[in-house]
This record gives C-alpha cells, sequence and structure tokens, in this order.
C-alpha cells in the first residue's frame, strides 16, 4: 500500500460508520478508493475496478467527467455558496430552467436540496399543504407502492417502508396505503382491479400517489408494466389526489427514456430529480412542481408561502456540475443510446433465463438484473466478480448492473460477460438451487 494510505484501513474502522455495510465487513477491511476516471474506480492497491453500479445509480457520466469538472472549477472561481432565501445566483436559474425544459411542458418551478430523501420530503409536505390551503385538509393519506424505497428519512420511510430496513422506526412513520404490483403485461388487469378495492377505501382522503415509475430499485430493480403505472395516475385524476414520480434513481436516460414516467404517456404533478442530476459529482436533488401547485402558494391574500429549505440547497458548485451534465446527457443523446445498450445486454443475457439457478432476467435502459434462487448464490457471484475487479452490490437475491450510460461498448460486453459467466458456474460449485428448492 501506498505510505500516504498506510494508516486508513485502521483509522476507518476506528471512526467511520459505513452506510448498509455490516460491522463484519469493516472488520474484515475494505478496499479503500482513492482516485475515479471514467467507469474506473482506483484503488490504494492501484488497482482498478469497474463501477458497474454508477456509484449507486449517481455516477451517469462515469468520473470526474471533463466538462462537469470543469463547470465545478470554474463556479468554485467565482462563488463557492450562497442561499437561495430572499436571494438567487446563476447556477441555480440555469439549472432550474435546464430541468424545465424537460419537465412537464416547462411550466414548474424547481425547489433544490441536497439528497433525493429531501427531494422526496419536499413533495410530500406540497402536497399535504396545497390540499389544506384548499380547504382538503382530509386529504392525508399518501398511496405507495410494496417494496417501495423512497429514502431514509422518516416520511419517505413511512411511503416505502421496507422490513429489513426500517422496521425498528416503524411506530414512528406514517402510514400509507400500499398496493400491490404486477411482474407481467397479463397481470396489470387484475391488479388495477385490486388496487382500485384498496383505493376505494380512502376516496376523498388521499393526498397523493408516489412511485418509482418502471423500476423499483432497492426492491431488486423489479420493472413492472407501463400499462399499470398509467392507470394508477388516471386514478390520481379521478381522484383529486397529486401523482408524485420518484425519479432520483431513473431519471436522466437509465431506462431509455429522459424520465421513466414516459414509457407511460403521462406527466406527474411533482417530480422527485437527484443522483445523476450532477453526474454523482456533488449533492444535488430537485423538487420540480407544475406551476398551477406553486402558485397556489402565494402569501396574498393569505400567507400559503412553503416554510422550508435547506441549507445548501441549490448550492453553486453542485447546480453548476448539474446545468454541465445536463448538456452532456443532451448532446451525447444518452437516454437513446442507453435504451439501444440495454436490447444489446438483454439479448448477452438471455442464455441465463433457462439456467437453474436463475429465477428470472429483466431489464429496462441500461439497467440488467438476474435473480438469483437464493442471497446466498448472489454473495457467490459478487465475491467472483469482485475478485475481477468489477464493483457490484446485490440487493438481496438480485445481482445487477447500472454502468455509466456513456460506458464503452466493448466494456459493457465485457462486464455483462463476466457476469454470465459467473452465473453459469454457480452450478458447477453446488450454489444454485432449483425452483423446487426455494
Amino acid at each position: 500500500m501506498n505510505e500516504e494510505f498506510h494508516e486508513l484501513p485502521r483509522l476507518d474502522r476506528a471512526h467511520v460508520w459505513h452506510p448498509y455495510t455490516p460491522h463484519s465487513a469493516v472488520e474484515a477491511g475494505l478496499p479503500v478508493i482513492v482516485a475515479g476516471e471514467g467507469p474506473w474506480l482506483v484503488d490504494s492497491e492501484g488497482r482498478r475496478w469497474l463501477d458497474a453500479i454508477a456509484s449507486w445509480w449517481s455516477c451517469a457520466l462515469g468520473h470526474r467527467h471533463p466538462e462537469v469538472i470543469a463547470a465545478i472549477e470554474a463556479q468554485l472561481g467565482r462563488l463557492d455558496h450562497s442561499i437561495l432565501g430572499h436571494l438567487t445566483h446563476p447556477a441555480a436559474v440555469r439549472l432550474a430552467e435546464s430541468l424545465a425544459r424537460h419537465s412537464l411542458d416547462g411550466r414548474v418551478h424547481v425547489l433544490f436540496a441536497s439528497d433525493g430523501a429531501s427531494a422526496v420530503e419536499a413533495a410530500i409536505k406540497i402536497a399535504l399543504q396545497y390540499h389544506a390551503q384548499r380547504g382538503q385538509a382530509r386529504r392525508r393519506w399518501w398511496v405507495g407502492l410494496d417494496g417501495a424505497y423512497h429514502g431514509d428519512t422518516l416520511a419517505a420511510v413511512g411511503l416505502g417502508f421496507l422490513e429489513q430496513f426500517h422496521r425498528p422506526f416503524q411506530h414512528m412513520c406514517p402510514p400509507a396505503i400500499r398496493l400491490p404490483v404486477p411482474r407481467e403485461l397479463d397481470e396489470v388487469e387484475s391488479y388495477i382491479r385490486m388496487a382500485e378495492q384498496r383505493l376505494a377505501i380512502h376516496r376523498g382522503e388521499v393526498a397523493g400517489i408516489i412511485v418509482e415509475p418502471m423500476c423499483q430499485g432497492a426492491a431488486g430493480m423489479r420493472i413492472y408494466p407501463a400499462e399499470y403505472l398509467a392507470a394508477l395516475f388516471r386514478w390520481s385524476r379521478e381522484e383529486g389526489c397529486l401523482f408524485v414520480a420518484d425519479e432520483i434513481a431513473t431519471g436522466f436516460g437509465r431506462t431509455g427514456r429522459w424520465w421513466a414516467f414516459e414509457h407511460a404517456g403521462i406527466a406527474p404533478d411533482i417530480l422527485c430529480a437527484g443522483k445523476a442530476l450532477s453526474a454523482g459529482t456533488l449533492p444535488i436533488s430537485a423538487t420540480i412542481v407544475r406551476d398551477e401547485i406553486y402558485e397556489s402558494f402565494s402569501d396574498y391574500p393569505e400567507d400559503h408561502t412553503f416554510y422550508h429549505g435547506h441549507t445548501f440547497a441549490g448550492n453553486p458548485l453542485a447546480a453548476a456540475a448539474g446545468v454541465a451534465a445536463i448538456q452532456v446527457y443532451e448532446r451525447e443523446r444518452l437516454p437513446e443510446r442507453a435504451a439501444a445498450l440495454g436490447n444489446t445486454v438483454q439479448e448477452l443475457l438471455r442464455p441465463l433465463r433457462n439456467h437453474p439457478a436463475v429465477r428470472s432476467v429483466r431489464g429496462l435502459g441500461l439497467i440488467a438484473a438476474v435473480e438469483l434462487y437464493s442471497a446466498e448464490a448472489a454473495r457467490a457471484v459478487r465475491q467472483r466478480l469482485w475478485s475481477e475487479r468489477i464493483l457490484v452490490r446485490p440487493l438481496g437475491p438480485v445481482v445487477y448492473l447500472m454502468p455509466p450510460l456513456n460506458i464503452e461498448d466493448t466494456l459493457l460486453q465485457w462486464a455483462v460477460e463476466r457476469l454470465r459467466a459467473a452465473i453459469l458456474d454457480l452450478s458447477v460449485h453446488g450454489a444454485a438451487r432449483s425452483p423446487s428448492q426455494s
């Protein structure tokens, strides 16, 4: 190990609390990442790792994209930070305008925060206040999907409760109506009927429906039919509640469209964006709200101001990174590229569909997931890929790839082939489970 980094593993074990990481993994020692370039991370031993999950789905242009870095450096030479309360600055204005070009016919206002959960929290509060100031305070219920994940703050946890993560906090979380999610197109009609039965109980009481459009990320990259998403949106129109699209993970081309909700031909009332908004360089998120909702928060004749904000909302450095990232997504037509590459990836994974270790193979754009019959098998695949310096983090029994959108075709093909080989070898090592054993 480079002498400069010699003490880091000991200090890490002594002082750093790692998210979603068991103590045993920390005690065993974690790779020390010291550099990044394009799709690669470099550790303190000089080894290169392919970042096949875009560092929690955020580094959609890889690491240290030159245009994004140049924008940050230029902004740092002018202004590092300024609050947006009673002030504004060029980077925030330009980023809001860039988001408006791609959002809900451009008639929107953008509220900035630092992370996806905060964007969701703002959406929840906006919807509740919106109904209250229109004389509909009884609209307090929220509708979410089974297996949803919207962040780890308490209101977001209530809308996307995952038993494994959130059990100790259940008593502090607002209750939500949770709807089952179909996997296949031929299930949609029956699932719509089930949803309508649950929703009928709360007619006139629902503030909003919140969904991860098309793909439920933390639930294991569950892809569901666009027809179901469209049906939920139609119900929100009939009910008079707001429809919130949580595109923290799926926005900016990841699913082959600029926003995943476009697959269903709908237009939500509130849109939450983050992660790839700055191409993973700096923390920033956005709650994008239709103008007709924004205008109801006027302070005349009564004060309906939305008294909500974050210290680093619209930070100039992060906002400048966002403007530059969006320019790259646009110029390089990365949503279209993700759609094309996604088709290629699914063809490469097709031989796994009948493998005894595999429950299903699925994908949308540059999201590719293989669900195995056990978490044990997924851990074996992870260990194999880590030994080849391919960074993946399975979700239970699901091994997935979410690489940068601008990854080279040949490198992506190599990563998929290594994933395929690791799964095909499972049966040789006895890690596979047949359907009858599951």
